[in-house]
């Protein structure tokens, strides 16, 4: 799942409080700042768990998200972990 988040969402902490709430869950990847000022998360693991953290991300992040835009797909895992890139 990649999920592309905007709003007042670099330079707050956004990273590390999603790398928490991924703790929580079995799944892996990882989260990034972009240049154009949105936050990028990539997730793997059951769809279930990785829709139910995105969902927990949301919910826990909703002050500092204005918008956000998420494409799913069934690929193979390919991360370790869940990791701030």
């Amino acid at each position: 799942m990649n999920c592309w988040f905007e709003g007042h969402v670099q330079g707050v902490g956004f990273r590390y409080q999603t790398v928490g709430v991924a703790k929580g869950f079995d799944v892996t990847g990882y989260v990034q700042n972009m240049v154009d000022g949105r936050v990028h998360l990539y997730a793997e693991g059951e769809e279930s768990e990785v829709v139910a953290f995105q969902t927990e991300v949301e919910s826990e992040l909703k002050n500092y998200i204005k918008e956000s835009e998420i494409k799913t797909d069934n690929g193979d895992r390919t991360c370790q972990n869940f990791r701030i890139e």
